[in-house]
């Protein structure tokens, strides 16, 4: 039978899973809306406000979802972790009082006006209210990750019978691997939000929709995730070198690395093996891990047998491997995509299949990070400070298993019922008349709405 524990994790697990999919998209759509509204602010062109229009709708939905299961997972830091409070509350209490006070009221109180604003205030003011919304969807981003990455990598703070006391805020705000978890998380939004837009877009056209605006839509969205993918391909760099020096047990769970070597290769494939401590099935690349981890063709990276305690390596080691793959995808499929829209041929019927295909494919990859994340830390709550099993509740399993199934309900009806409201609002949307005086240069044609020198797109 699961324990209280194990319940626990797996309830928190499911929380944060589904709640953590819909910041993904608002942090960076918010930022996308801001960008459709100052080209109709430039240009006047009525495209832009239809974009907006559609997207806004669809920010609202996800933003409302995100507010519900955010405050549902902050309730069990008092239902199944007491222990967590208890022990580092005096940091993880302020961070997430910070992130309401500075980010959430931000984002709330503007966001009326964003919503039901346009036709009743100054267009400029309508412009700065989409703007701060933008810009508290990312600070609230900034605050949670801050909390986060001081739980991986805490500092700037000591143990006091037990409790844990800021010394220097500073440390703890921006500890050693928040500046790259931070850009790691916003750039990821920057993609989840930039397919999502390009998959709703190709689905309306496949749907008929013959309209500039999803045209427009999905040439932005492409060039965006064109551009975003190797500058996170680079950040993920980093992180992993940051990871490497301050987690190395992570990093050995997500190379598959049992014993410490230099020249490590890369497994593109194995299956690891906890009890035997070793891989079976390994398809390797020699020396490329150490290249890619020290950036020397012989570097040393430190095996999990030389760890006294190290997290589960198989949801590690293979969540790892499923974001890589996510992530390569996304770069073929916007290089290619966007390379055919610059050269004026618009994507045929099979490529706005799977740019559809690929709508949700940033949720994957960033379930995969975070599960890397998560996961690695482990057995430790707080790396090195707050063990897991210590600071979970002492009730009654069944009461855990009870809430849990409850949960996991909710969360399916919700999940059915927003993928089936933003596909709909698509469809809805292929019916509606576009109503505008067309110019003597627009022909209407899917190259010419294509072409990003048109003058019917970009005036």
């Amino acid at each position: 039978m699961l324990d209280t524990l194990i319940l626990s994790r797996i309830q928190f697990a499911a929380n944060i899973s589904f709640h953590i999919l819909f910041p993904t998209i608002t942090i960076a759509l918010a930022w996308f809306l801001f960008y459709f509204k100052v080209r109709h602010e430039l240009s006047g062109h009525p495209v832009w406000m239809r974009i907006y229009r559609f997207w806004v709708k669809i920010f609202a939905l996800t933003f409302a979802i995100g507010v519900v299961t955010g405050i549902t997972m902050s309730f069990q830091f008092g239902t199944n972790w007491p222990g967590f409070m208890e022990k580092v509350g005096n940091i993880a209490g302020p961070l997430l009082g910070y992130e309401v006070l500075t980010a959430f009221f931000l984002e709330a109180t503007f966001l009326g006006a964003m919503l039901f604003g346009i036709q009743r205030l100054p267009s400029w003011l309508h412009t700065l209210a989409t703007f701060l919304v933008a810009f508290g969807t990312s600070m609230s981003a900034f605050w949670i990750i801050a909390l986060n990455s001081w739980m991986q990598t805490p500092a700037g703070f000591e143990m006091i019978n037990g409790v844990a006391h800021v010394t220097d805020w500073w440390l703890v705000i921006f500890n050693p691997s928040m500046p790259y978890r931070l850009t790691h998380m916003l750039l990821a939004s920057g993609l989840t939000a930039s397919f999502l837009i390009a998959g709703i877009s190709a689905y309306r056209l496949l749907k008929g929709d013959e309209k500039r605006a999803p045209k427009v839509a999905l040439r932005i969205s492409i060039y965006a995730a064109a551009l975003l993918i190797p500058v996170q391909i680079m950040v993920g760099d980093m992180h992993g070198l940051n990871t490497l020096e301050y987690q190395p047990q992570k990093v050995a769970a997500m190379e598959g690395a049992w014993e410490t070597e230099q020249g490590v290769p890369l497994l593109l494939f194995a299956w690891p093996d906890e009890q035997a401590r070793k891989n079976h099935f390994e398809v390797a690349i020699p020396n490329l891990a150490s290249l890619i981890l020290t950036h020397k063709m012989d570097g040393e990276i430190k095996g999990l047998n030389d760890f006294e305690e190290h997290p589960p390596v198989k949801p590690i080691f293979f969540s790892f491997r499923v974001m890589v793959a996510i992530g390569t995808l996304m770069l073929v499929i916007s290089w290619w995509t966007g390379y055919g829209i610059l050269r004026r041929r618009y994507p045929n019927k099979w490529l706005l299949k799977t740019l559809v295909f690929m709508t949700f494919s940033g949720w994957i990859a960033t379930l995969a990070g975070w599960y890397v994340t998560e996961v690695g830390r482990q057995p430790y709550l707080v790396t090195d400070v707050l063990k897991t099993a210590d600071a979970v509740t002492p009730i009654a399993p069944a009461n855990v298993g009870v809430s849990l199934a409850l949960y996991l309900t909710l969360y399916a009806v919700l999940m059915v019922a927003y993928l089936n409201t933003i596909f709909y609002m698509a469809r809805k949307a292929v019916d509606v008349e576009e109503f505008e005086l067309l110019d003597s240069h627009n022909d209407q044609s899917v190259n010419a709405l294509a072409d990003p020198t048109h003058k019917e797109v970009t005036a």
